[in-house]
């Protein structure tokens, strides 16, 4: 699965970018059906504490999951939309999983 970390304006380190691909590779053991993702990291420019932004994407056949999220870190940022797609994938192979077994 292939991995695009994307940080406009910025220079994550390289632990950073580790924190990303192990929450991402997370998800490939939930679905296997994913194709690859995006992760946009950036700063808001206003002053608030909470000025850092992680976008999340899984490239998946059918609709893509995608998930947003601001917090005052980005390794919290990056939790926070992890676990919002997790609930995604969740809900996504729950609805697959209902649809089967109408076939049936």
């Amino acid at each position: 699965m292939k991995i695009d970390i994307q940080s406009p304006g910025l220079a994550p380190n390289q632990e950073l970018e580790i924190f990303v691909q192990e929450e991402i590779e997370k998800f490939f053991h939930l679905y296997k059906q994913i194709i690859s993702s995006e992760v946009c990291l950036s700063l808001d420019s206003t002053s608030t504490e909470n000025n850092k932004h992680c976008r999340m994407r899984l490239l998946i056949p059918g609709n893509d999951l995608l998930a947003t999220a601001k917090s005052t870190t980005f390794e919290e940022a990056i939790v926070l939309s992890a676990e919002a797609l997790e609930r995604q994938i969740e809900k996504k192979k729950t609805k697959t999983e209902v649809r089967k077994s109408n076939k049936g």
